[in-house]
């Protein structure tokens, strides 16, 4: 079943944004696998597994405005999927949990290892190189700015940023605080280090000092 899950998913992504495509979940799932190699009590991998595959089958459809939450409609449209290819109630229970408590902005939490797994794995990608490259590809898309002196950080006073710059200090800084796993917790703080190390690169060159 997993393959027909792997099939079917992929079509959702046919005009995904750079920032959530495909390629996105693909390393959702290998980031999801080597948390659950690592993780030190018994996980259901294969729910991991299926929930990494089918967490953001929504997020083209919110990025086009047509849902307001990509979650809320992809743990749904997962149920459906599963439910069609034969899977057990349980399982289709786990992974509509996991999908509905992956996003970074929304109140649901985490209530199984599984769905605290998932949202590690997500929270990761957006972490380390790949995630500065996603920032500055998904704020380019909704035309943010790079960054704008007249916009310090400490008078932003928007949720996600007003620019790219200000995103990774609000935002992607931020994750370390999320994740729920200590292992998930050990490679964010290595990524974590690379984005600092970024970002203070970024900062002497717009300060003229390098």
């Amino acid at each position: 079943m997993l393959e027909d899950v792997r099939r079917r998913a992929r079509t959702y992504f046919d005009d995904a944004s750079p920032a959530h495509d495909w390629r996105h979940v693909q390393r959702v799932e290998t980031i999801a696998e080597m948390l659950c190699d690592r993780h030190p009590e018994p996980v259901d991998d294969r729910v991991v597994t299926l929930a990494a595959l089918l967490h953001d089958v929504g997020r083209s459809r919110e990025d086009r405005g047509e849902i307001d939450d990509h979650a809320v409609w992809g743990a749904r449209e997962a149920s459906e999927i599963l439910r069609r290819l034969g899977a057990g109630e349980g399982t289709i229970d786990a992974v509509r949990h996991c999908i509905r408590a992956h996003r970074f902005s929304n109140d649901v939490e985490p209530e199984t290892i599984e769905a605290k797994l998932l949202s590690d794995a997500d929270n990761l990608d957006a972490l380390g190189a790949v995630g500065i490259a996603r920032v500055f590809a998904y704020g380019a898309e909704l035309g943010d700015p790079i960054h704008d002196p007249a916009i310090p950080l400490a008078d932003d006073e928007t949720t996600a940023g007003a620019t790219q710059y200000n995103h990774v200090h609000k935002k992607i800084l931020a994750l370390p605080e999320r994740m729920y796993t200590d292992v998930g917790r050990d490679l964010a703080a290595d990524r974590a280090a690379f984005v600092r190390e970024y970002v203070a690169q970024f900062d002497a060159e717009i300060a003229g000092e390098t």
